[in-house]
């Protein structure tokens, strides 16, 4: 009989192929014989036999169990171990039910709150799944064949099934399970091929034979990454679940939702399907990521992305173990093994693609409101800003701005002024953006709307199943929806800016309501009967439909149905609204979009949606925006202030400090309450947040720097602590202070009425930023003051910042001094680097115009080398070094070997100004 191994993460399987060595061939480890994992805990698994067995018996003798008597292997599977058989919602689960799967059913007290507990129902250890007939060498890994006898509980099992493995670099391992007979939909996501074999792969491989099963390990510790023989492999045409064993409770990512950074393994489960709706705990929001993170005991991390853009949920569980089940396409796993976790997401990033390089206006401040109401408003609290010289680089409009809320409109009345607003925008240096829906409205008479006309013309709209143009509901009425997996869909897209461009002049696109958002369940007619709209198993959506406001699944698109696009739907409007505006403007595109899939940090960044004035918003804002770190797309902020209800002086004070911190920083509201600008307010709170936004752009060239990083490797930008310290266990779990880079801790105010903050700061000496005063932790909590006006900001030992005079606009500030503050290590080290070209042109790196500088300090010596050099290096001047952690009053400063005035402070700060270096002029300065 087949029998699924326990939960252990420390054992190979009962009959296995073992592919330890590079070249040696897969050899069967046994079959039918005593397997060697029972060696090791035979007394273990006999112990709890024999008191399972026993207890069972007594029960049996005393009529404990109400009806037909409990198989014993049903008891032999503790609770945290049980993975679910019947995990249909809207379902009362009997025992008759369940039993009609051949599982086991054994009742549970509910869960408090109405929450999923244990499941009721439960697969035995002998439940039918695959057998692995056949597995053979291939110049990049295996290929295998898994066969299926016994039928399971939904339609049209897949019987026989290809196995590929490829091993395609030391650090990842590529597994894909698919239909061996006949082609299944695929993600169009052009993914790296290998070209050779890993040849010191950091991992080793084994294959359960019956049932099948992978076992994969880390090789340095042993550590088991996955175990899949823990519970059945289902793949039917519309139900595919595969489960595997986790090495801890640490796991992150598995987007998009609204939570703690760190997953509850306590029986929640995840559902990715794009839908439109405010951010709210539990329910499955904007985007999709099949990804995540897991950090293992002792430090080292690994991750996994399943390639499926159908609709899925994770289940997770104590044990701790996951289940992924998703109702289309295939089973393709990429695992990513680190091992550290900045080297996780750098590897998932090889092979989704690595992030834009942003324009540096998209990193200064942004400005937006639904409800302005008119040009002139708009205008006027630009005007605001300006009087009060706070800084920003970007006005945004909401949809109030078109007429009719038709896209590639504006109002003639109420936005009469917008040609004139954006063209005074420029004029200062600033720029503009605004949102389009890809809801095209469709009840225009003929010939009066472009849009609509041109694009039924080419037929580029999403069809009903009886080919006709597909119609919803938007902010328009009736609308038809754009199918951006038609190509030519790109061009006509790219033709409808190309004539809004010529009116109004725009820099950058808000693209919204992309998931896509309908405010109908289907279409005007609903949705036809059939196993695309009506699955056979729905994972758990908002709304219990996969057409609850959104369109049809059964949708026709150019590339597919849209039961399979759905999820990548604002991914491929995201990539033909970039490639638009590269068309368009000749410069780096800046696209913000609500809904995103991986690689969408290609082409977009991403904002987290319609959240709420609230404490807690602010609060969920962090873990949010450090997970689409995880997810490859670096430029994402929350709407600062809150976008639903009304803000307070203090919560906006607050979320202000904050939201400057955010990789994109825009404030914005709804229409119909208070206006949240920081003009508004009264002049202490004016001044907090302008002071912040000064801050911000004062360090405009560090957090630029991070952004190339992130292009050119993949690094993070805004980084949780336990990137940096992934072996100090107290960082796991922190996610109400993060880091930008390597070395910027930022430790905000999350709560109303104080005037202190408590945070943690990791081992090490860490500086104050604005007073070079020095804390040396040995990892611990600290009471750190925090009146209204301020926000902590600490600088990490041996850590070079890059930063400027700021200015109000990233323009005025990029020709401006630079001020380097040096934080000295123990040993008197530090390291640094810069980035710099012209902000906007495309692709500066790739060729070659551009500077990099590294900054390194050792025996009291700062140097900067000039590595690359362009003539945007020749614009600005080094002005100021600031070194922190000088322990003893310096006798004399000489740079390039020439003595210069300094100054020294009793917090052992040694500032040395007017230095009038350029920037593309290497130099050193020395201190004695």
């Amino acid at each position: 009989m087949k029998s699924y191994q326990k939960l252990t993460t420390a054992v190979p399987q009962p009959a296995a192929y073992r592919v330890e060595e590079e070249g040696a061939a897969p050899t069967p480890a046994g079959r039918g014989k005593l397997a060697p994992w029972w060696v090791g805990s035979g007394l273990l698994v006999a112990a709890v036999l024999l008191s399972t067995i026993t207890v069972w018996v007594l029960r049996q003798v005393s009529g404990g169990w109400p009806g037909p008597a409990l198989p014993p292997k049903c008891l032999l599977v503790p609770e945290s171990h049980r993975f679910d058989c019947y995990p249909e919602r809207r379902v009362v689960v009997t025992q008759e039910l369940c039993e009609s799967r051949g599982c086991c059913f054994i009742e549970s007290p509910p869960p408090a709150g109405g929450k999923r507990g244990v499941p009721w129902c439960f697969y035995p250890p002998d439940f039918p799944s695959y057998t692995l007939e056949s597995l053979n060498q291939t110049a990049l890994g295996m290929v295998g064949l898994l066969v299926r006898r016994q039928k399971t509980y939904y339609p049209r099992d897949i019987e026989m099934l290809r196995l590929d493995v490829e091993f395609e670099a030391d650090t990842r391992l590529h597994i894909k399970i698919t239909d061996a007979a006949n082609p299944r939909y695929e993600v169009p996501l052009e993914v790296p091929q290998a070209m050779k074999r890993a040849e010191n792969p950091i991992y080793s491989l084994d294959f359960s034979w019956d049932p099948f099963g992978v076992l994969l390990r880390r090789r340095a510790t042993g550590t088991v990454l996955l175990n899949t023989t823990v519970a059945p492999l289902i793949f039917t045409d519309q139900f595919l679940q595969i489960a595997t064993s986790l090495p801890s409770r640490f796991l992150y990512g598995l987007g998009e939702h609204r939570g703690t950074l760190l997953h509850s393994l306590d029986w929640s489960t995840l559902t990715l399907w794009a839908r439109d709706v405010s951010p709210t705990e539990s329910f499955n929001l904007y985007g999709a990521h099949p990804f995540y993170l897991l950090m293992e005991e002792g430090g080292d991390a690994h991750g996994v992305f399943l390639l499926n853009s159908n609709a899925m949920e994770v289940a997770l569980q104590p044990a701790p173990g996951l289940t992924w089940r998703t109702i289309g396409g295939v089973l393709d796993f990429y695992i990513f093994l680190g091992p550290d976790p900045n080297m996780v997401i750098q590897q998932y990033q090889q092979v989704i693609g690595f992030p834009a390089m942003p324009p540096l206006w998209a990193l200064g401040f942004h400005l937006c409101r639904w409800g302005y109401g008119s040009s002139n408003e708009t205008w006027q609290t630009v005007r605001a800003m300006r009087n009060y010289q706070i800084p920003q680089d970007a006005q945004w409009n909401d949809i109030d701005y078109m007429d009719g809320y038709r896209d590639f409109t504006f109002d003639p009345q109420k936005f009469a002024s917008l040609p004139s607003l954006v063209e005074d925008l420029h004029k200062h240096g600033q720029r503009y953006v605004m949102i389009l829906d890809p809801g095209i409205s469709s009840t225009n008479p003929h010939g009066s709307y472009w849009p609509f006309d041109e694009g039924l013309r080419r037929g580029l709209f999403l069809n009903t199943t009886q080919g006709q143009p597909l119609i919803g509901q938007v902010w328009p009425g009736f609308t038809a929806f754009a199918d951006f997996s038609n190509p030519d869909t790109h061009q006509w897209w790219l033709e409808n800016l190309q004539r809004f461009h010529a009116h109004v002049p725009f820099d950058g696109l808000w693209i919204d309501m992309n998931e896509p958002s309908n405010f109908m369940d289907g279409s005007e007619h609903g949705c036809p009967p059939g196993e695309l709209d009506s699955p056979p198993y729905t994972p758990a959506v908002l709304g219990d439909s996969l057409s609850a406001k959104t369109v049809c699944a059964s949708a026709k698109q150019k590339g597919s149905v849209h039961y399979n696009l759905h999820n990548l739907y604002g991914l491929m409007e995201a990539k033909a609204t970039a490639s638009a505006l590269i068309q368009i403007r000749g410069k780096r595109p800046f696209v913000i979009s609500r809904s995103t899939f991986p690689s969408q940090g290609r082409y977009s960044g991403h904002w987290l949606g319609d959240n709420r004035s609230q404490w807690k918003d602010m609060y969920y804002s962090i873990p949010g925006l450090l997970s689409f770190s995880l997810f490859g797309i670096p430029l994402v902020g929350a709407d600062i202030c809150g976008f639903s209800g009304s803000t307070s002086e203090e919560l906006c004070t607050r979320w202000m400090q904050l939201g400057a911190f955010y990789p994109f920083a825009r404030n914005h509201n709804t229409q119909n309450e208070k206006a949240q600008d920081p003009p508004v307010f009264s002049p202490a709170a004016r001044t907090a947040m302008k002071n912040v936004l000064l801050t911000r752009y004062s360090l405009l060239p560090f957090l630029y720097t991070l952004f190339h990083r992130a292009h050119l490797q993949g690094d993070t930008v805004a980084r949780p602590l336990f990137f940096e310290f992934p072996r100090d266990v107290a960082t796991l779990g922190l996610d109400r202070q993060f880091l930008w880079g390597r070395s910027l801790l930022v430790t905000p105010v999350l709560e109303p009425g104080v005037d202190s903050v408590t945070g943690y700061i990791p081992r090490g000496v860490w500086y104050d930023f604005y007073t070079g005063s020095s804390v040396n932790s040995s990892g611990e909590m600290l009471k750190m003051l925090a009146p209204l006006e301020h926000l902590n900001l600490h600088v990490r030992e041996g850590a070079i910042l890059p930063t400027q005079k700021p200015g109000t606009t990233s323009k005025a500030t990029r020709g401006n001094p630079l001020h380097l503050i040096v934080a000295l290590s123990l040993s008197g080290t530090a390291w640094g680097d810069l980035f710099w070209d012209d902000g906007e042109s495309l692709d500066t790196f790739e060729r070659g115009s551009y500077s990099y500088l590294v900054f390194n300090v050792t025996q009291n010596t700062f140097t900067s080398t000039v590595l690359h050099t362009s003539t945007e290096a020749t614009e600005v001047t080094i002005g100021t070094l600031s070194i922190f952690g000088v322990w003893k009053p310096p006798s004399k400063v000489l740079l390039n070997g020439q003595e210069k005035p300094f100054s020294y402070l009793d917090n052992q700060v040694l500032t040395v100004s007017d230095l009038g270096l350029s920037l593309n002029q290497g130099f050193s300065l020395r201190w004695l």
